[in-house]
């Protein structure tokens, strides 16, 4: 590097603080960080992690800010902490996804009408199959 290119990188540097306020002001916000400034509630699935051994068992690991706690709690949700809160809602909301695949599966797969049949077998009882 010559006398001139340090001179110029020199001259045209910008003091720490000055680099520190640029970086700031250009820095990207995040969704959560948007979500707050504008007042919404923000929630967001971060990770999710399966058993390599027994592909059945998961973990979600979830973000979420105090507006989204505060709409479950007005909701009816309730709990402990703000993470009981939420997971009794991402309970809720796995419980109506099952729900509504097994609805469409019956829908798309009737099953034959089922007869109900009862036999006396003496003594005032009955077996029911």
């Amino acid at each position: 590097m010559g006398l001139f290119d340090r001179f110029v990188k020199k001259k045209v540097s910008r003091p720490a603080e000055v680099k520190e306020k640029v970086t700031k002001e250009t820095k990207k916000l995040t969704a959560k960080e948007l979500a707050e400034e504008k007042g919404d509630p923000y929630v967001a699935i971060l990770s999710l992690e399966v058993d390599p051994d027994n592909l059945h068992q998961g973990a979600f690991e979830l973000d979420w800010n105090e507006k989204f706690v505060a709409n479950l709690l007005r909701a009816g949700y309730q709990g402990k902490t703000d993470a009981d809160v939420v997971d009794q809602w991402f309970q809720n909301v796995c419980r109506h996804v099952v729900m509504e695949t097994y609805e469409q599966f019956e829908a798309m797969n009737p099953s034959p009408t089922r007869y109900t049949q009862s036999k006396d077998i003496g003594g005032g009882r009955r077996e029911v199959s």
